[in-house]
């Protein structure tokens, strides 16, 4: 499983995630947007412990070997507005939405669960980004796919992010194949 995580405040449960990810019988290989890793701050090192693979937040310099496995599903949580946006847009600056942009034509199994507020939830190029996901064939769980309820600006709740709902859907990859 390739799991990547967005700078927003559930992703400092990540750990635990991959732990629960783990559990579950999979092979957890962590990306992070820039601003993610910045959160994490000293952190990145153990959770490349944690998956017993390197976390990348940038695009690997060319030339050197990639070092994960090919997934079997990616799964991308907490997305942001931005990376939702970026994502569907096909603007593929981070390395993480660089690497979901192609898995769509990959035909990998995808999942996004956002994390946004209400403000940003109702810009009205989230629910177009949100709509070009799903044609694609990402299974993005928001609105009447479930997932986190909008909140607020500013009133957070990141133990209420449902972490589990990805990796139940992430344990279906074999239903999200177009």
């Amino acid at each position: 499983m390739y799991l990547f995580s967005c700078a927003a405040p559930p992703l400092f449960d990540v750990a635990h995630v991959v732990e629960n990810a783990q559990t579950r019988g999979w092979d957890v290989c962590l990306g992070l947007t820039p601003t993610a890793a910045r959160w994490l701050g000293g952190s990145v090192e153990g959770l490349a412990a944690l998956t017993g693979h390197r976390v990348y937040t940038e695009h690997p310099v060319p030339g050197v070997p990639f070092e994960w496995p090919a997934p079997d599903v990616l799964v991308m949580a907490p997305a942001t507005f931005n990376t939702i946006n970026q994502w569907a847009l096909g603007i593929t600056e981070k390395w993480v939405v660089g690497v979901a942009a192609e898995a769509i034509g990959r035909g990998v199994p995808l999942i996004a669960l956002p994390c946004v507020n209400n403000a940003l939830g109702t810009h009205p190029q989230f629910g177009r980004s949100v709509g070009t996901l799903r044609e694609a064939g990402v299974r993005v769980l928001h609105g009447e796919e479930g997932g986190f309820p909008a909140n607020e600006p500013g009133e957070g709740r990141p133990a209420d992010f449902p972490w589990h709902a990805a990796l139940d859907a992430a344990g279906s990859v074999d239903t999200l194949v177009p």
